[in-house]
C-alpha cells in the first residue's frame, strides 16, 4: 500500500464520503476509512511501484471507459446491435419462433455488417477514416453468399455477436467525439456515400420483418407495426435498453431518437431496400398452407369483422383463383428479380374481401339495404331457422364497436410518455439541466396525477392477432360468423347465382404500363365514393393501421385482375373517342 501515490486520486467515497485513499498490490484504490475498495486503478508506468504483482498488457478494447466516466468507447452500429437483440427477444416472447433470432435476423445483421464494411471483411471502413483490422474467431475468409442461410456457415449467436464489435486490438481515446456518446456520430450523420445503406431505428424493423417473411411467421406487417406502437416490441426510445455505460448524447439523439409511429408504406419499402442492399436470394414459396397466402388471411380478417366466414370465404378463394394473386410466383419474395416486389399480404386479404362484399352487396348506398329489409323480415318470420344476414344490423354492430376502439386508441396515443426515462442532451454539458429538467417534469406529473386521482401510466394491453372479438353467447354484441348468405343469392337450376348483376369499378381507368399507375385516377376521394364503400375502408384501414387511400389503390388493382376484359374495353371505346376527335 503506498498513501503517497494515492493523493492525486481526490474524489469522495461512495460509503462514507471521506477523501483518504490507498492502493491495494493490484493497483486499485481503497478508502483508508472504511476500505471500500474502487474500481478505478492508477495507470503504472514503473513497475517497481506496485511489487509482486502480474503486469498484463491492457487491452480493454471499446469497454474502456473514458475520463470523466463518460462511458465506453462504442460505435453507432453496436447501438443498432443492441435495438435489434431488444427487439428479436420481443418477438420471441409474442410467440415467434427462436430460430429466427439466431439462425435469421442475426445473419442478415451480419451480412449487412459486411455489406457496409463496417465487420467481417479484411478492412472494416469506420467514419473516423482509419482502417482497423478486426479478426474474429470462427470467421476468416469470411464470404458469404447467396446459399448463406442453407450452409449454416455462421454458427455464433446473437449474445455472442453482440460483444464481438468490441474486440479491437486498439481504440483511442481521441477518436471519441465530443459532439456524440459515441466514437462515429458525427460523421455518421454526415455519409452520404452512393450505394451503402444507412442504418435507421425504422430499418430495424424493416429487417424484422425480412426474418419474419424468411421464417413465414403467422405475423403479417400491419401485425409487426401494431405491436409496435401497443410497446410489446421496442421501438420508442429503444436507446433505453442500452447498456449504462453507452453514454448517448448530442448528434446519437437524432440518430437513435424517434418521434413518430413507423408507417405501414415506409416500412414496407425500406424492407424492399434493405432485401435488394443485402442482394438475398429467393425467400422460401408462400404456399397455400402458409399463413400468408390470401386463402388463409381472408379467413382471419372475415371472423375479425365479423362477417359470415364459411360462405364468404368460398366467394373470395374464387376472386383469388380468378385473378391469379394466390400463385406461388406472385407470392415469393424475389430480392434479386428485375422487378423486385414484396406483396402486402394482409392489405391484399382485406382488399379481397371488400370486393367480395362489392360483388354481393354492390355498396352503392341502396341495393344494400333494400337486401337488408328482405333479411329483417325473413328473420322475424322464421325466428328458428338460420337467420339471414343483415347489412344493417351489421353496420350498426360494426359501427359502434369501431367508434369505441379508435376513441381508445385516440386515449392512449394522447396519454403516451414522448419522452424517454433516460433524458437525452445534446452536449454532455448540458446534462445536469436536462436531468433537473426531467426531474421537475416528473415531480408536477406526479402532483397532478395525485390531485385528479388518476395514473399516469397507461396498461399495456395483452398481445393478441385479433383486435376485434366476437362471441356467439355475447347478448350486447351480435355475432354473424354463423349466419346466411341467402339473402343475396337466387337458385337457377342446381346452381346459386347472386342477386346482383352489377358492379361499380373504383378506378375507371389506369395509366400505361404493369408497374407505374395513374395517381391522380387512383386517388381516393370520398366526396366521390358511397357511404357504405367509405365505412368498409375506414374498418380495415383502422384495422391494418394504414390509409384509406392505400387500401382503395389495392381494391382498384385486385378489380383490374378480375375485370381485365372490362378495363381494356373502357381502353378501346377511349382510344376510338380519340380518333373521332
Amino acid at each position: 500500500m503506498d498513501l503517497e501515490e494515492a493523493k492525486e486520486f481526490k474524489e469522495r467515497c461512495t460509503q462514507c464520503t471521506a477523501v483518504s485513499w490507498g492502493l491495494t498490490d493490484e493497483g486499485k484504490y481503497f478508502c483508508t476509512s472504511c476500505h471500500n475498495v474502487t474500481e478505478r486503478s492508477k495507470e503504472v508506468i514503473n513497475t517497481e511501484a506496485i511489487p509482486n504483482s502480474q503486469i498484463k498488457a491492457i487491452n480493454r478494447g471499446l469497454k474502456r471507459k473514458k475520463q470523466l466516466e463518460k462511458g465506453w468507447d462504442w460505435y453507432v452500429c453496436e447501438g443498432f446491435q443492441y435495438i435489434l437483440y431488444h427487439q428479436a427477444e420481443a418477438l420471441k416472447s409474442l410467440g415467434v419462433g427462436p430460430e429466427l433470432k439466431n439462425e435469421v435476423l442475426h445473419k442478415f445483421w451480419k451480412r449487412y455488417l459486411q455489406k457496409s464494411k463496417q465487420a467481417y471483411c479484411k478492412n472494416p471502413i469506420y467514419t473516423t477514416g482509419s482502417l482497423l483490422s478486426v479478426k474474429f474467431p470462427n470467421d476468416t475468409s469470411f464470404d458469404m453468399h447467396h446459399d448463406l442461410l442453407k450452409k449454416g456457415i455462421l454458427r455464433n449467436d446473437f449474445e455472442t455477436l453482440c460483444t464481438k464489435l468490441k474486440s479491437f486490438e486498439e481504440a483511442s481515446q481521441e477518436m471519441t467525439s465530443v459532439c456524440s456518446g459515441s466514437i462515429d456520430g458525427v460523421e455518421y450523420s454526415q455519409r452520404k456515400e452512393k450505394g451503402i445503406v444507412k442504418m435507421t431505428v425504422p430499418k430495424t424493423l424493416a429487417l424484422c420483418y425480412l426474418s419474419l417473411l424468411w421464417q413465414r411467421e403467422t405475423m403479417t406487417l400491419s401485425d409487426l407495426l401494431r405491436f409496435v406502437e401497443e410497446d410489446h416490441i421496442p421501438y420508442i426510445n429503444a436507446f433505453q435498453h442500452f447498456p449504462e455505460e453507452m453514454k448517448l448524447y448530442g448528434r446519437d439523439k437524432r440518430i437513435f431518437a424517434v418521434e413518430s409511429w413507423p408507417d405501414y408504406e415506409d416500412i414496407h419499402d425500406k424492407t424492399i431496400e434493405i432485401a435488394k442492399f443485402l442482394d438475398l436470394p429467393r425467400f422460401p414459396d408462400i404456399t397455400e398452407d402458409c399463413y400468408l397466402h390470401p386463402n388463409i388471411l381472408c379467413m382471419k380478417y372475415l371472423m375479425e369483422v365479423n362477417l359470415p366466414a364459411d360462405e364468404m370465404h368460398s366467394l373470395a378463394c374464387q376472386v383469388v383463383k380468378m385473378t391469379g394473386v394466390g400463385e406461388v410466383d406472385f407470392l415469393t419474395f424475389d430480392p434479386i428479380a428485375k422487378r423486385a416486389k414484396t406483396v402486402k399480404y394482409d392489405l391484399q386479404a382485406v382488399a379481397i374481401i371488400v370486393v367480395v362484399l362489392k360483388l354481393l352487396f354492390l355498396l352503392d348506398d341502396n341495393f344494400e339495404w333494400s337486401l337488408s329489409n328482405l333479411a329483417e323480415k325473413y328473420n322475424k318470420k322464421n325466428k328458428k331457422d338460420k337467420p339471414w344476414f343483415d347489412f344493417r344490423k351489421w353496420y350498426q354492430v360494426m359501427k359502434k364497436t369501431l367508434d369505441e376502439k379508435k376513441y381508445k386508441l385516440e386515449e392512449a396515443r394522447a396519454k403516451f410518455m414522448w419522452k424517454s426515462e433516460k433524458p437525452l442532451y445534446y452536449s454532455f454539458i448540458d446534462k445536469p439541466v436536462v436531468y433537473k429538467r426531467r426531474e421537475m417534469v416528473v415531480n408536477l406529473q406526479k402532483q397532478f396525477s395525485t390531485l385528479v386521482d388518476l395514473t399516469p401510466t397507461v396498461e399495456k394491453k395483452h398481445p393478441s392477432s385479433f383486435q376485434f372479438n366476437w362471441i356467439e353467447e355475447d347478448n350486447d354484441r351480435t355475432c354473424f360468423h354463423g349466419h346466411s348468405l341467402q339473402v343475396v343469392l337466387k337458385e337457377k337450376g342446381q346452381s346459386l347465382l347472386t342477386k346482383n348483376s352489377s358492379y361499380w369499378l373504383s378506378t375507371q381507368k389506369f395509366c400505361k404500363g404493369n408497374v407505374c399507375y395513374c395517381k391522380h385516377l387512383t386517388t381516393y376521394e370520398e366526396s366521390n365514393f358511397s357511404l357504405s364503400y367509405q365505412f368498409i375502408l375506414n374498418l380495415f384501414s383502422f384495422l391494418l393501421r394504414i390509409k384509406t387511400s392505400l387500401l382503395h389503390e389495392e381494391v382498384s388493382l385486385i378489380e383490374k385482375k378480375l375485370f381485365e376484359r372490362k378495363y381494356r374495353r373502357t381502353k378501346k371505346k377511349s382510344g376510338r373517342s380519340r380518333k373521332s376527335r
